[in-house]
């Protein structure tokens, strides 16, 4: 099975990075997706996909770095190993920064993925009602996802009627993430991914270890778990989903 680690955030250690694409390859995860959260991350991002093969980079800013502004993003959106804007959305779990900046950072990074026709990925924490107005009147990108989706079903639907992907992370195999495996069992086959947000978020039987891209293979088998399939279903698809998503080869 190829697996595609639709988000994780590798170390900025180049020899401590290469050994964990070096770890994810051997476990069939062939495809990785390194996530900016601001400028300078977003380039360091992009300097670990210049160097290994099978990395690709976002470039964004989290929202809990919106009151920094976005001052020098726009050039990294140009770059060829850039396949996304974001990480970019709302948390007001930890308000980090105060709600207007989050707000108006991230209406500006959906106006950048229209302008660069690019993919969109979203954070949103405890801030779902102002994350759909916003893209509402933004205007949703043709290809957006709610990273680390956490949401339930109805949530869920929001996100789907507005086009949009839903992706799980280790979660998913939580015990107490029952409404998240309803969410995953109704989304259509072409419309979800995997991810880790390594590292961060360890899948069972790993939980409170440092996480991994190899392990997104455990996402993968606890959202088989939660839709009734094989296992191979859910690489299959999702490979094929990053692939039209990203626009990967």
């Amino acid at each position: 099975m190829d697996w595609t680690d639709n988000h994780c955030h590798l170390p900025d250690d180049m020899e401590i990075a290469a050994q964990v694409v070096l770890d994810a390859e051997q476990m069939g995860v062939r495809r990785l997706i390194d996530v900016g959260t601001s400028v300078k991350r977003s380039l360091e991002c992009l300097k670990r996909a210049e160097r290994f093969e099978g990395v690709w980079a976002t470039a964004g800013v989290h929202p809990h770095d919106a009151k920094t502004g976005i001052d020098g993003l726009e050039q990294l959106l140009s770059h060829p190993e850039t396949v996304a804007v974001g990480e970019c959305g709302l948390d007001y779990h930890y308000d980090n920064s105060p709600r207007d900046a989050q707000r108006d950072v991230f209406a500006r990074q959906i106006q950048l993925a229209h302008q660069y026709e690019l993919p969109l990925v979203i954070h949103t924490r405890d801030a779902w009602e102002d994350t759909f107005d916003l893209l509402d009147s933004e205007g949703v990108p043709t290809k957006t996802v709610f990273h680390c989706f956490t949401g339930g079903p109805s949530e869920a639907n929001a996100g789907l009627e507005r086009g949009a992907y839903l992706s799980f992370s280790g979660i998913v195999t939580f015990p107490n993430a029952p409404e998240l495996r309803e969410a995953a069992s109704l989304t259509p086959p072409d419309r979800y991914m995997v991810e880790t947000d390594a590292p961060y978020l360890a899948p069972v039987p790993q939980r409170g270890k440092a996480n991994r891209p190899a392990w997104v293979t455990l996402v993968g088998a606890g959202v088989a778990a939660a839709r009734g399939v094989e296992i191979e279903v859910v690489a299959a698809e999702t490979w094929n989903n990053a692939s039209d998503f990203y626009g990967l080869t």
